[in-house]
C-alpha cells in the first residue's frame, strides 16, 4: 500500500511541480529505489532453458523504477522458470521517450549477449508498455522482440480528443518530456501510430482497466486488431478486480495473462481464463 500511495504522490508532484522560468530548465536527477532488484530479477549468470528459451525484460512507467510495481510480476516469471531482468531508463522515465527507447536497445543486447538467447519477451506498465513499441518499429527491435505485454500502456496517449488535458499530460513550463509525448494528439504519438501499430513478427498483448485515471480513455491502451494483437480488459473476465493504473501490475488477473501470452505462440488467448 505505501509502495503505490508514494508512486503516485511522487507522479503528480513532478508533473504538476513548475520548474523556473529560465529558457532551458534542468530536469531534476530523480533518484531510483535504493531496495535494488525485483525479485528474482537481474542475474546475469541465468541461462535460458528449452522451455523457457527467451529473457523477460520488465520496463517500468513514468516516475517508476526497475523494482517499485514490478515485484509480484518478476516472482512470478522467475517461479516460472524465466530469466528475468529489470532496468531503470531515463531519469525515471521523464526523459524524452526516443532517448529512453535506446536505453532499451542497449540493455536488450546486454542481456541477449548475457544469456545467449536469439530474442527476448517484454513486459512494460503505463509508458513501459508504450516506449518498446520506438525500440521495435524505429529501432531494430522487431528482430529480437518476441512478445511485448502492455499492462495499462500509453499507446494512444491521455486526455482524449488531442486535447492533452489528461492525467499523462505535461503542463506547460514543466520538465517532464515523456508526459508530454504521451498526451492523446501529440507530435511523438502521431509519429509512432502512423501507418503499422504492430510491426514485425512480434506479439503484442495490451491489458487494461476500466479504472484507470492516468490512461485515459482505457481503451487508448488498445492496439489495432490483427493476428498478433490481442486487447484485454480486466474487469471483462474479473468483474470484481478494482485494479486502477497503479496497481494494475500487481493484479493476478494480469500475471496469468501474462504468464498465458508468454507461454504460446502469438499473443494472450482473449480466452483465456485468468486467476482473479
Amino acid at each position: 500500500m505505501r509502495t503505490w500511495i508514494a508512486a503516485l504522490g511522487l507522479s503528480l508532484l513532478a508533473v504538476l511541480a513548475p520548474v523556473s522560468a529560465s529558457a532551458d530548465p534542468v530536469p531534476p536527477a530523480w533518484p531510483t529505489s535504493p531496495l535494488g532488484d525485483p525479485p528474482g530479477a537481474n542475474d546475469w549468470s541465468c541461462t535460458p532453458t528449452p522451455a523457457r528459451p527467451e529473457p523477460v525484460i520488465l520496463v517500468h512507467g513514468t516516475f517508476g523504477d526497475r523494482k517499485n510495481l514490478l515485484e509480484d510480476l518478476s516472482a512470478a516469471l522467475a517461479g516460472h522458470g524465466y530469466c528475468v531482468f529489470s532496468l531503470d531508463y531515463g531519469n525515471r522515465a521523464t526523459g524524452p521517450i526516443e532517448d529512453s527507447a535506446r536505453e532499451l536497445e542497449a540493455f536488450t543486447n546486454r542481456v541477449l549477449a548475457a544469456t545467449g538467447a536469439e530474442r527476448v519477451s517484454m513486459i512494460g506498465h503505463s509508458q513501459g508498455g508504450l516506449m518498446p513499441r520506438y525500440y521495435i518499429k524505429f529501432l531494430g527491435g522487431a528482430r529480437v522482440v518476441d512478445d511485448l505485454v502492455g499492462i495499462a500502456p500509453s499507446n494512444h496517449g491521455t486526455g482524449g480528443e488531442g486535447d492533452g488535458s489528461g492525467a499523462g499530460a505535461s503542463p506547460s513550463g514543466t520538465f517532464c518530456d515523456a508526459c508530454a509525448q504521451q498526451a492523446a494528439g501529440s507530435e511523438f504519438l502521431t509519429h509512432l501510430n502512423a501507418g503499422d501499430e504492430t510491426p514485425g513478427r512480434v506479439s503484442y498483448t495490451q491489458i487494461t482497466t476500466r479504472y484507470d485515471e492516468v490512461v485515459m480513455p482505457y481503451t487508448s491502451g488498445f492496439l489495432a486488431p490483427g493476428p498478433r494483437t490481442t486487447n484485454i480488459t480486466l474487469q471483462d473476465a474479473c468483474p470484481g478486480d478494482l485494479s486502477e493504473h497503479i496497481r494494475i501490475p500487481q493484479s493476478a488477473a494480469t500475471i496469468s495473462w501474462t504468464l498465458d501470452a508468454l507461454s504460446r505462440r502469438g499473443p494472450a488467448d482473449p480466452a483465456f481464463r485468468p486467476d482473479c
